[in-house]
Formats: C-alpha cells, structure tokens, sequence
C-alpha cells in the first residue's frame, strides 16, 4: 500500500467515524456518540502521521500523545480538549467506566463535544 493510499483510507475511517457520531447524537445515544468522536479524531491524525512521517502510526489512543508524535503543532486548549476526548476512548470501552461516561454524557455536553470535535477536525484536515 502506497502512503497516499494508507493516508486516504485512515481519512476516510476519519470521516466515517465523525459522520457516526453525527448519527449517535441524533439517536440520542450519546455516550457512544463520544467514543465515536474519539475514534474520529484518532483516525485523522493518524492520517497525519502517515502524511508526515511516512510510516505506520502508533497503536496508541492517546490522542494529545498521537498528535505530538505526529509533529502536530497544539495550543494548550487543544492539547487540553485531545485529552479529555482521549478518556471517552477509555470510559467507551469498560462497563465500570462506562457508567461514569453515561451518566457524564448529557444532550448539552455531548453538543457542546459535537462541536468542538468538529473545530479539532477541521484544524487536522488542514494538516493534510
């Protein structure tokens, strides 16, 4: 696989991954909504990595960790934003903290997250 092949097909996950958080929203499943906004944000920068680094991305979900290993340039809120997005990654997985992220993950907050997980896309996007 060509880099523009594994670049083109982490966005497409990227973008895949954003549009099933849209549709987790709308069906009110929020908590999966943002561990799916999580495995957005993941992909895309992983699609940077590739781009930049010419190589396999990290098995890692750390995204504020991803992103700086990518040679990503983040402001402090970014950075803060990648790892609060990282603990859905965490709380999506394991039932003991799942509840914590169900209880966490009301309609506002899962808005507000819809939004800014778009601006931290729209940023990566730029990055390719």
């Amino acid at each position: 696989m060509t880099q523009k092949q594994a670049l083109n097909l982490w966005l497409a996950g990227a973008n895949d991954a954003f549009d099933t958080a849209k549709k987790l929203y709308s069906a009110k499943k929020f908590d999966h909504c943002l561990f799916f906004v999580h495995l957005a944000l993941e992909k895309i920068i992983k699609a940077i990595f590739i781009k930049k680094k010419d190589t396999f991305p990290p098995l890692i979900h750390n995204l504020a960790k991803l992103a700086e290993t990518a040679g990503i340039l983040l402001a402090p809120q970014q950075k803060s934003q990648l790892n609060e997005a990282t603990e859905f990654n965490v709380s999506g997985r394991y039932e003991d903290y799942k509840f914590k992220l169900y209880k966490k993950a009301t309609p506002q907050f899962t808005k507000n997250w819809l939004q800014t997980a778009k601006t931290l896309f729209e940023y990566f996007k730029r990055e390719l």
